[in-house]
């Protein structure tokens, strides 16, 4: 490992005391990480909507419209300037949608009056003497006698109430009539007991007067008893073929969707609130108090799995720059798996000619290798190493020269060991074991993986003891203390997965770290290829 100095590690970086703005980007980050959700509510939304639409039929609605009249005496008179006002509509509404219609409609139509007022609705256009008539119902046929029973039944109340007030005042005269008739019977026949002329005359001019209001009482009755009570007419009954389906049902899937939705986003920031995730370097600065050391990306295909090879050794180069040999690292995150990032950071070391033990006590060790293996096929050409092999020596002679001027050897009959000898000095001639080499012509052990200039070995912690650079392969800290207490002889990198690590976890993995006495390189940013 490069012998560099430590030195103090400032974290450079926005100051967390300086609020920043709030922009449209941050309030739709939420909902965009936890896409899940909102989708999931907002497919519930849509079936419900689905379901409502195919399970509960349609209901139609029926128009009916009734023009509305003032009572009047002289139905030939021309009308004034306050025509449109002689009648007040919305009395005339609250009369319609009463207790008595709604009663008459429920006896007729069979129904509860709580469900026939709620299938109900007169509108009142403004300015104008008409009441709009509609009834919901599931068939057109009930639709259709419902608002037209509702109209007429509302004309025979009005017509009733005009009735019984033409009544009482027709009663009323004729009281009034019957008590100054009987006044104008006694008078007359006092008048026709008096014999005083003067007594006479005054009794007379009496009995002239009863007469007049008399005649008054009986002209005002007739003009009551002449009055036309009809309170109106329907100007437009209901029928099948005006019948339409009552709202829009391919709205109500729209809605479903977007009431959905709405609630998913709800529910996003409520979870949010409770579970936070890492989204950010800042986020990631803020929870843990270290530097950052690199961030790992994920190629643009959202499902894989790998990291970009160049960020991988960006973070390599951070963590050389820190240690120097022998160095022991150990790769810890909160409850996160780290195999991934340990494997490309022992094979971006190992690229530059170290020797690299990545040490795993958690059965992780055939994975470490199969990811070695399968980054080392995607290291970069090295531009030091030639391309061309290198020239022979001056004066040695060629390799099919030195082949010509040798005699071939024949073949024994009798291979080594075939036949036993007889002679007690004799020796015994063993088959030659070759050894593996590797591509830099190194002797390569059989649990070792070359990579370019240097190699990377696999085993447990005792097993790399005597090595110079060991990244240990720490198990998640949650569940497994291993990795805190070998970061204790040595240093330590956390591993933050963005939008998966909890902010809460990588606080606590943070206080153990400080309060087992270790004190990390920084941590690193990588993130989830299914997030």
């Amino acid at each position: 490992m490069t012998d560099a100095t430590s030195g103090s590690w400032t974290t450079d970086g926005p100051s967390s005391a300086t609020p920043g703005a709030v922009t449209l980007t941050d309030l739709l980050r939420v909902p965009m990480h936890r896409l899940r959700l909102v989708g999931a509510a907002a497919l519930v939304g849509l079936l419900a909507a689905l379901g409502y639409v195919l399970l509960v039929p349609a209901a139609l609605t029926a128009n009916a419209v009734v023009a509305v009249r003032p009572v009047v005496t002289d139905a030939f008179t021309p009308s004034g300037a306050g025509a449109d006002r002689a009648v007040n509509m919305n009395v005339e509404s609250g009369i319609a949608t009463g207790t008595e219609v709604v009663q008459r409609l429920a006896t007729a139509a069979g129904g509860h009056p709580r469900d026939i007022r709620g299938a109900l609705e007169v509108e009142v256009p403004t300015g104008g003497q008409i009441l709009r008539f509609s009834y919901q119902a599931r068939d057109a046929q009930r639709a259709v006698q419902g608002a037209n029973l509702a109209a007429q039944t509302y004309l025979d109340v009005r017509r009733t109430m005009y009735e019984q007030q033409r009544a009482e005042m027709l009663r009323s005269y004729d009281l009034s009539i019957t008590k100054v008739a009987a006044q104008q019977a006694a008078l007359q026949k006092r008048a026709s007991t008096i014999k005083d002329p003067a007594a006479g005359n005054a009794v007379v001019a009496e009995l002239a007067g009863i007469n007049n209001q008399l005649t008054q009482l009986n002209s005002a009755r007739t003009e009551i008893a002449a009055v036309d009570v009809n309170p109106g007419w329907v100007t437009q009954t209901a029928e099948k073929s005006l019948v339409a389906s009552a709202g829009h049902r391919p709205l109500y899937l729209v809605a479903g969707l977007l009431g959905g939705a709405l609630i998913g986003i709800v529910l996003a920031y409520a979870w949010e609130s409770t579970d936070r995730r890492v989204r950010s370097v800042a986020d990631g600065r803020d929870a843990t108090g270290l530097p950052l050391l690199g961030t790992v990306r994920r190629p643009a295909f959202r499902g894989s799995p790998r990291a970009v090879d160049a960020d991988v050794r960006y973070v390599a180069m951070a963590v050389a720059e820190r240690v120097r040999q022998p160095a022991r690292v150990a790769l810890v995150s909160a409850r996160e798996d780290a195999t991934a990032l340990t494997a490309g950071l022992a094979v971006a070391l190992a690229a530059d000619g170290r020797d690299v033990f990545v040490a795993d006590d958690s059965g992780r060790t055939e994975r470490l290798r199969a990811t070695v293996l399968a980054d080392r096929g995607r290291l970069p050409i090295d531009p030091s190493r030639p391309l061309v092999p290198k020239p022979r020596p001056a004066g040695s002679p060629p390799a099919a020269a030195a082949g010509e001027a040798a005699a071939p050897r024949r073949p024994s009959p009798h291979p080594p060991g075939a036949r036993p000898s007889t002679d007690a000095d004799a020796t015994l001639t063993l088959p030659r074991v070759s050894s593996a080499r590797s591509d830099n012509g190194r002797v390569a052990d059989p649990d070792e993986v070359s990579v370019g200039m240097g190699s990377v070995r696999f085993g447990t912690w005792r097993q790399g003891a005597d090595h110079g650079l060991v990244l240990f392969n720490a198990p998640p800290a949650e569940s497994d203390e291993r990795g805190v207490a070998v970061a204790r002889q040595g240093s330590a990198v956390v591993v933050v997965e963005r939008d998966r690590t909890r902010q809460s976890d990588l606080r606590r993995l943070a206080e153990r770290l400080r309060a087992a006495g270790v004190t990390p390189l920084g941590f690193v940013l990588t993130r989830n290829g299914r997030a």
